[in-house]
Formats: structure tokens, C-alpha cells, sequence
């Protein structure tokens, strides 16, 4: 199954990838190496077809939602290797420019088709106590309110 990270703001989250690094803006598809090709990408939750938002999961309160996947996102208490921390950095970067943004979001991580089940563990967090990207690796079904 795949572990998906899911994050809700007040305010819009911008969408997109983030972290690629091709050998040039005139070659986009071309790598150097594979850490270069890691990245995430950010899709929010608006349903084009029906022309209306949607809540990744019924635990959010905010309207504005965005998601992410990775291979490379561990959950609590496994390896982390090089693709993982630079994933890890890409999500600190976007939480902290989230977080700058609104004041407060909900971080949300669920194996997928889970994310309506109940919550394992809720924390409130300040953005203070997140001393680096390893401190945003939560256990399935943890569900953090960040304030600044």
C-alpha cells in the first residue's frame, strides 16, 4: 500500500513538484543521476470533472488540501537513506512556507484508503518544536495541528 502525506491550510497551498533538478530547463526529462529525479508532487483537492473541492479525509477542517506520495517518506522507526532525506527536506521546505503563510495547518499521514479511519495518535505541534526534516516522520494515522 502506498503511505500518503496530506496537508490543509486556511489559506491555498501551492501544487506541483518540487525537488526535481534536470541537466537543463531546455532537456526537463533528463536526470543526471536518480536522487535528481526524486521529488514530490503536491495535487490538491480539486476535482476538475465536477468543478468543486473535496476532503482527502473527513479528519481536516481546513478547505484548502493538498497530498503527496513518495516511495521515500518512511514512517516512524525505518531506515532513511538518501532519497528519504531529501524527500523529508522537500516536505520541510513546503510545511515551513505553509506554515508562514496561514499560521497553522493539519499534517496528516495515512496508508492509502485509510484516511477515513480513526486516528491513531493527534498531536498540536509549534513550528518551533520541529528542529529538522526527521521530526516531520509520523506513524500511520498521526494527525498533527502545527501552529506557529
Amino acid at each position: 500500500m502506498t503511505q500518503y502525506l496530506y496537508i490543509a491550510s486556511p489559506r491555498k497551498l501551492p501544487q506541483g513538484s518540487f525537488g526535481l533538478n534536470p541537466v537543463s530547463s531546455k532537456q526537463p526529462h533528463i536526470f543526471a543521476s536518480e536522487l535528481d529525479f526524486v521529488h514530490l508532487y503536491f495535487e490538491n483537492n480539486y476535482d476538475e470533472k465536477l468543478k468543486r473541492k473535496f476532503s482527502y479525509s473527513p479528519h481536516f477542517s481546513f478547505a484548502y488540501q493538498v497530498a503527496t506520495y513518495s516511495n521515500h517518506i518512511p514512517f516512524k522507526f525505518e531506515l532513511i537513506e538518501t532519497k528519504e532525506e531529501k524527500c523529508l527536506n522537500i516536505l520541510y521546505s513546503y510545511l515551513e512556507n505553509a506554515i508562514q503563510s496561514s499560521g497553522m495547518i493539519e499534517y496528516f499521514t495515512s496508508l492509502s484508503g485509510k484516511e477515513d479511519q480513526d486516528i491513531f495518535k493527534k498531536r498540536k505541534v509549534r513550528w518551533k518544536e520541529i528542529k529538522t526534516p526527521y521530526d516531520l516522520v509520523l506513524e500511520d494515522r498521526e494527525f498533527w495541528v502545527i501552529t506557529l
